[in-house]
């Protein structure tokens, strides 16, 4: 190529970037349009009330009453779940997430307020509900066995059967299924018209929906981690939130979509990592995969030495001798540290948050002295929890459940008409269109289906499908 042509594309690709910045910089969110009340297939509709309940707060009670809420109980969050020492599932998990994202909240509200008192008059100061919410929720899209369940459907499409299905469906359903991702799936089970459930799933509020995607682009741009927010089928839902919100788009037209967060979902993710990282330690800790030093050791490191001995007076003065004790209190120390360094970080960098120029997380600008020490506690628990023989027994079963149940309900979905395939989809629940004339939707039915399912109930069918097991009358 001539110099000259390449000075040229050089020059056309750094205004591209320049005009990218520039368009970026130049949009700025709007707390007031944000924060609405304005419900996912209730738009232009007015509904009465009978309650002084706050639209945010309806959207909470709908969760927690809520059948795939109460699946979480049976749903594994890192350990098996417990036989004689009870440790953490998904259902305790996700309310201890809401509690430490309605402070978050809570607290980002009344400093921004401080500043920014005309707030005080809009829905603004009810953040503290919203992410609460929307963190009850994030983990609703999860399948059974977690990460594991994740794995074993992307590999399925993959490398398994499903390969053969890659010419059948489209594209975009293809990038869908083989990244599979649970943050995608919650957002999925919310807004989704599951026949028999009313127009826009749950009936959300549009602030709660977008408070939960955590990776605001399609599966084609999900990357090389592989996430991403939405499915294809919703994305036309999730276009009509972030428009309405005034959430705006960063991708060219022909590019995959591609948006900033919802400030809100960095107080989610901060109330997610905050919890699992920390009590992910005093699981340990009960199961004795951590000793008391070790545990000791690690929560003391999100404070200066000072504070360290105040702690360990407190502790002595309490009378607190009993080692699980000790490390509850440890644990609540250092969830609240992380709880106020987060919203402190979240406040001072509102500008950028609202600008859509905040890059990575909020535990990853914190103070250096808390942000080392969360980093011991992710590393460890690589090594030692993460890797334990009891999670990854775990993993393996669970990974070879779902990979064998996707097998079964997926031919049944491809081969509707097969005796075999027939027999099966009567076990499906009427609410999932797995009787529909289009390929894609049987298939994502069935997806949904499994999903769906707890951990005790995947195994049950598993057992069941495989002749393990037969039901006892």
């Amino acid at each position: 190529m001539p110099q000259e042509e390449k000075q040229l594309t050089i020059l056309h690709a750094s205004f591209f970037m320049l005009r990218q910045i520039m368009r970026i910089f130049a949009a700025v969110m709007d707390w007031k349009q944000l924060i609405t009340s304005k419900r996912l297939g209730q738009e232009s509709r007015h509904t009465e009330r009978h309650d002084e309940r706050s639209e945010f707060k309806r959207d909470y009670d709908r969760l927690i009453f809520s059948a795939p809420f109460r699946r979480l109980q049976n749903k594994t969050q890192v350990f098996p779940l417990p036989g004689s020492v009870f440790v953490h599932n998904r259902l305790t998990h996700s309310l201890e997430v809401a509690s430490v994202g309605m402070s978050l909240g809570n607290d980002v509200a009344h400093a921004i307020m401080q500043r920014r008192p005309e707030l005080r008059e809009t829905l603004f100061p009810q953040i503290g509900t919203i992410v609460s919410t929307a963190c009850l929720a994030h983990d609703m899209g999860n399948p059974p066995f977690g990460h594991s369940g994740e794995k074993a459907i992307q590999a399925f499409f993959r490398e398994g059967p499903g390969q053969s299905l890659q010419r059948e469906v489209s594209p975009a359903f293809w990038n869908d299924v083989t990244h599979f991702e649970g943050n995608a799936n919650a957002f999925h089970l919310l807004t989704h018209r599951f026949k028999g459930r009313r127009e826009g799933g749950f009936v959300m509020t549009y602030s709660m929906l977008a408070s939960i995607v955590k990776y605001p682009c399609s599966s084609s741009a999900a990357g090389k981690k592989g996430k991403f927010g939405f499915f294809e089928v919703d994305r036309p839902i999730y276009q009509r939130i972030a428009d309405e919100m005034g959430i705006f788009c960063t991708s060219q037209p022909g590019e995959p979509l591609q948006y900033v967060r919802h400030p809100l979902v960095y107080l989610v993710e901060a109330a997610d990592d905050i919890c699992y990282e920390i009590m992910d330690i005093e699981d340990a800790h009960k199961l004795r995969i951590l000793s008391y030093d070790e545990t000791e050791r690690l929560l003391l490191g999100f404070f200066d030495e000072t504070t360290q001995q105040h702690i360990r007076q407190r502790i002595t003065d309490e009378g607190i001798d009993d080692d699980n004790e000790k490390v509850v209190y440890l644990r609540s120390c250092a969830i609240g540290k992380l709880e106020q360094e987060c919203a402190q970080t979240f406040v001072e960098h509102e500008e950028d948050i609202l600008s859509g120029t905040f890059s990575h997380s909020l535990i990853d600008h914190i103070p250096e002295l808390q942000r080392e020490a969360y980093c011991r506690c992710s590393e460890l628990s690589v090594r030692k929890i993460y890797r334990s023989k009891p999670v990854l027994d775990v993993e393996l079963s669970g990974f070879r459940i779902i990979d064998t149940l996707m097998g079964a309900m997926i031919e049944a979905a491809v081969h509707p008409d097969r005796f075999y395939s027939r027999q099966l989809i009567q076990r499906v629940s009427s609410q999932y269109s797995i009787d529909s004339p289009d390929l894609e939707t049987r298939i994502m039915a069935m997806i949904d289906y499994i999903t769906g399912m707890t951990d005790v109930y995947a195994l049950d069918i598993y057992q069941k499908i495989n002749g393990i097991s037969l039901p006892i009358v």
